[in-house]
């Protein structure tokens, strides 16, 4: 690494320090953690063992849900062990270019999961609106392309970041970043250049991915509760109502953690950073641990599936 001018040119290796402020209390604040990564984990194979084993699963909702736990696993697996790493061991160094690839990664993954839930939404959507002609139109081959879809498109927006970063920022104010993962906002603001069309791309990818799919969700939620509420028969209210119960915590859940982390990064100045860096830490754990456990309590069939595998585990 070069100085010049009190900056540094191109930093080869950066330094993660974790919380700040509250350096003193990560090894311990790493236990739950880890807790809730193992958790996560668990609950999540639990879920994709139970939909392949199964092929009465092999339905849109349940090939959704498997692809909202396989995304749930690479996006907590791709911060927590570094994360880790830095609260039990002090391993705080991270090559720039990994760092880089870390951003990628985690921008490609939460813009995959707010994918995957715009088509569960629209799934429920047609479920319910015309159940007739659901399965004529949520084909598998449909169900493949929406995953292989919303996985391009959330890999590609992702990655411009990453090339402005590398080909734009030069000079840094320091290599030290004041938090426990790469985050691309905690990096911009190391440049000691102008980083405003960085911060706009970032609010562009974050409006046109995060933003549009909160509002087609939205509407179709809007949709699913009329339809609902005009159905003649009070029971058939219920149950429809029911099977969209998960869905709707789900989608408050993450946009709610969302959408606090994104505008605190960038509008939350008063926000003390150890309060702020540790959200976003929950923002990243929170979803793929509440995730199994909000569809296996609300979805019967999971539930089932969980309670027969437990109980011939016992019997055995």
């Amino acid at each position: 690494m070069l100085q010049l001018n009190g900056t540094v040119l191109m930093p080869s290796v950066l330094t993660l320090i974790g919380i700040p402020g509250l350096e003193s209390l990560q090894f311990w604040i790493g236990i739950p953690f880890c807790a809730m990564y193992i958790v996560s984990l668990c609950g999540n194979f639990l879920i994709l063992v139970i939909i392949k084993s199964e092929r009465s699963l092999h339905e849109p909702m349940y090939l959704f849900l498997a692809m909202l736990g396989a995304t749930d696993i690479t996006l907590s697996t791709c911060m927590l062990p570094k994360m880790l790493g830095i609260f039990w061991f002090h391993l705080r160094e991270i090559y720039f270019d990994a760092c880089l690839f870390q951003i990628w990664l985690i921008h490609t993954f939460q813009c995959t999961e707010s994918g995957v839930l715009l088509a569960m939404a629209l799934d429920r959507y047609v479920a319910i609106s015309d159940p007739l002609r659901h399965a004529t139109i949520f084909t598998h081959k449909l169900v493949t392309q929406i995953g292989v879809g919303v996985t391009l498109r959330a890999a590609i927006f992702a990655a411009p970041c990453l090339i402005l970063i590398k080909c734009r920022l030069k000079h840094y104010r320091t290599t030290v970043v004041s938090h426990s993962y790469c985050e691309h906002m905690a990096i911009v603001k190391l440049a000691a250049e102008d980083v405003r069309v960085n911060k706009i791309h970032g609010l562009f990818v974050a409006f046109s991915i995060l933003g549009f799919d909160i509002v087609f969700i939205t509407l179709s939620y809007i949709q699913i509760f009329i339809t609902v509420f005009n159905l003649p028969q009070k029971e058939a209210r219920l149950k429809a109502f029911n099977t969209c119960i998960a869905h709707i915590c789900v989608f408050l859940e993450f946009y709610l953690l969302a959408f606090f982390s994104f505008f605190t990064h960038r509008f939350g100045f008063h926000i003390p950073s150890s309060i702020h860096i540790l959200l976003s830490n929950l923002y990243l754990l929170f979803p793929p641990l509440l995730n199994p456990i909000v569809y296996g309590v609300k979805t019967k069939q999971i539930r089932d599936r969980v309670s027969k595998a437990f109980y011939f585990t016992d019997a055995s």
